[in-house]
């Protein structure tokens, strides 16, 4: 009797869970659709300053709302720029909290990609690595939300060459789909030393776009705040849409010069997709950005930066 009691309550504890997550990922997607129509009226009050402003004609997308704008700008000031949006619930507590990064790789890795991901792992400051074994991606997820992992980090492999990773971030998202290129695992460089586990200072170069800026984002924050004293430097460079991943450590060898040496790894990777949810969600969640490579101007166009 005190057996099925127990199980009874087991049951009951994870049906609240479930609900209680379905009810919190529902609010996120309603404030994220109130923000989408919110900022569909600023790109339209913008058009319609800029407009008056500089005394041309009013754009046809906005002229059969141009009197209903204009009483909205009158209450408009400098103070409106830093609205709160979706991304300030995504990563409410970025810099307040260390994040929790899990790194796994695909189902039956090859022994490369296994080195790979254990550079990887020394990456993240206070990472955890996980056999991925025969779970699925839901099971993953789930177990990674349970023990409040704020990053999920899953690198896959064609034929024994890392060539993808995925940074599903958590609870709700986002998660960001990239190509891996050109990887030079520390094993491949020989006498090349230990890596320092000290929280690392960044360096994100010609991240100028609104992508971009996401982009940056997603990557911060899978590090914690470094400390002042930290000789651990981390860069991710862009040119042409293509990022740069470089990792060193510096001393200073008088008080004008700083000698950098590199620790690996070092690859070079390219965004094709994000999406709003997590990879247990993947086939439902909607897509924010996705890289359409079979276009006119997909090879011209850079989406990361204004340059």
């Amino acid at each position: 009797m005190l057996i099925v009691s127990f199980l009874l309550f087991i049951m009951v504890c994870f049906s609240l869970m479930i609900v209680a997550s379905t009810r919190l990922r529902r609010e996120y997607l309603y404030r994220k659709s109130q923000e989408d129509r919110v900022r569909t009226i600023e790109e339209k009050k913008q058009k319609l300053k800029s407009a008056l402003d500089a005394i041309r004609l009013i754009p046809t997308e906005v002229c059969r709302e141009a009197v209903q704008l204009q009483k909205l700008l009158e209450y408009d000031d400098e103070g409106a720029e830093g609205v709160s949006s979706h991304m300030d619930d995504e990563y409410k507590w970025a810099g307040v909290e260390d994040p929790k990064v899990m790194v796994t790789t695909s189902r039956d890795p090859s022994s490369r990609l296994k080195m790979f991901v254990k550079e990887v792992k020394l990456i993240f400051p206070g990472a955890q690595r996980m056999n991925r074994g025969g779970h699925e991606i839901k099971a993953l997820v789930q177990a990674c939300k349970a023990n409040n992992v704020t990053d999920l980090v899953i690198v896959h492999e064609t034929r024994g060459q890392p060539d993808g990773l995925v940074v599903c971030h958590l609870p709700f998202g986002p998660t960001a789909y990239f190509t891996l290129y050109n990887v030079v695992m520390r094993h491949d460089v020989p006498d090349i030393g230990t890596m320092s586990e000290a929280y690392p200072n960044l360096i994100f170069h010609n991240f100028s776009s609104r992508l971009g800026q996401r982009v940056s984002n997603i990557l911060k924050y899978l590090f914690p705040v470094p400390k002042e004293d930290s000789r651990r430097v981390i860069t991710f460079a862009n040119q042409e849409d293509f990022i740069s991943f470089r990792h060193h450590t510096y001393k200073k060898t008088d008080h004008r010069n700083v000698e950098l040496s590199e620790v690996g790894p070092r690859f070079e990777i390219k965004l094709y997709m994000i999406k709003l949810g997590t990879l247990e969600n993947e086939a439902t969640a909607d897509v924010e950005w996705r890289h359409h490579s079979y276009t006119h101007t997909a090879k011209k166009r850079k989406f990361l930066s204004m340059e």
